[in-house]
């Protein structure tokens, strides 16, 4: 166009910052799609609410580790101090965009082939459902807000120092009984979360 590289540069860091562009490090630079609107409520399902939008979710497995309860952990899964938990990572995709890098833990006597079952079909429900747990529902979710961490902006594609809103939750079977806590960290430009009167 005949411009000079620097007047490139500033108008797409001021049409991203409109919410115009979205610039996905190590991708490029794209029109940004509106934001995923995210209902929190009793009944949070992200591949429900992402087919809801006409996108496509998926879930992709990152990591995953055995580890004891420590004192948080065991509060919020309220089983006892040491206890052996299932920490799985993973990330949440719309349209082949990022969305959530979360973590979330899961009493292993309960679901002992969770990670197996969450890598074969990359969704949690499925996985629950494999391991005898036929459905869940949401306890709590407390929002808060920090700078994204360099593993996590790696994977969310988000430069250092951008914001992420931080969703840590509790979901409980079918009889009250806490089954996983997650701690959700969302791409805070690519989500606004939703929460009704009737929560």
């Amino acid at each position: 166009f005949g411009v000079n590289r620097h007047t490139v540069r500033r108008a797409i860091a001021a049409l991203t910052a409109e919410g115009i562009l979205r610039a996905d490090q190590g991708r490029g630079t794209f029109v940004a799609s509106a934001p995923l609107s995210y209902p929190i409520g009793p009944r949070t399902r992200f591949s429900e609410i992402v087919s809801g939008q006409d996108r496509a979710p998926d879930g992709r497995l990152i990591g995953s580790a055995l580890e004891e309860a420590d004192a948080l952990l065991a509060n919020h899964l309220a089983v006892p101090l040491g206890t052996m938990l299932i920490r799985v990572e993973t990330l949440r995709v719309a349209d082949g965009v990022p969305m959530i890098v979360a973590t979330s833990w899961f009493e292993q006597a309960r679901v002992p082939n969770f990670v197996a079952d969450y890598a074969d079909s990359g969704s949690i429900t499925t996985a629950l459902k494999r391991g005898g747990i036929a459905d869940y529902s949401r306890k709590e979710t407390r929002i808060t807000a920090e700078l994204v961490e360099a593993r996590d902006a790696q994977q969310l594609g988000l430069a250092l120092g951008q914001p992420v809103m931080v969703m840590e939750s509790v979901n409980l079977d079918t009889d009250g009984r806490p089954l996983q806590y997650t701690r959700a960290r969302v791409a805070a430009d690519r989500m606004q979360l939703v929460v009704s009167g009737d929560v």
